[in-house]
């Protein structure tokens, strides 16, 4: 029942997994099976295996990498903003384009339904995510020598799928430093609203 309550995007990726897994069966299963010779009944079965690699290993890893994510925070060097990513971001049109990408699950970037520092920390495991996805696309070229088949096909699904999740990789920095802003305002204000006179009369804002 948990499956049909999944965002729009998630319940694509499975639905693609299903069809990769059922394509890949049926043409490998023939090719290797006797059933037939033809090259391209073979590529149909790996670029469907492939399909499903890069769809499948995403969702596994995202739900191991909760057992430490933890222990990400946006606080940490590595999720800071960089001098350079201002500008970059600037050619890149960034802003023209974020709003566009697929969220696989999108409330848990709702400004309303979670705290700013809530949304900093979100943004940064979802970031950290990418990243395991974009060593898991380098790891796809290794199934060139599991088939032993060219490696070109599988070195530009690599690179395809690694720019895909760099768009998420940039989407996550270019707007987590805008939420660290807003809390940290928030913070100060709090912050004035806690400290009282020493006499007394009430608070800095009082």
């Amino acid at each position: 029942m948990k499956l049909f309550q999944k965002s729009g995007p998630a319940l694509f990726m499975y639905s693609v997994i299903g069809i990769g897994i059922l394509t890949s069966v049926l043409t490998l299963g023939a090719y290797y099976g006797g059933k037939t010779d033809s090259r391209v009944i073979m590529w149909i079965g790996i670029v469907a295996i492939m399909i499903v690699y890069h769809f499948w290993v995403r969702i596994i890893m995202g739900n191991i990498s909760k057992l430490f994510k933890k222990h990400l925070s946006y606080k940490q060097w590595w999720f800071k903003e960089k001098k350079f990513e201002k500008g970059l971001y600037k050619f890149l049109k960034v802003k023209e384009w974020k709003g566009k990408a697929l969220t696989y699950n999108p409330e848990s970037f709702s400004v309303k339904d979670n705290s700013l520092e809530t949304l900093a920390n979100t943004m940064t495991k979802s970031e950290w995510d990418h990243w395991m996805n974009e060593l898991i696309s380098v790891c796809s070229i290794f199934f060139a020598f599991i088939f032993k088949v060219t490696v070109i096909p599988f070195l530009i699904s690599a690179i395809a799928a690694m720019i895909f999740d760099s768009q998420f990789i940039v989407i996550q920095r270019y707007n987590r430093p805008r939420i660290v802003k807003l809390l940290e305002r928030q913070e100060r204000e709090q912050l004035i609203n806690d400290v009282e006179f020493p006499n007394g009369q009430g608070n800095l804002l009082a």
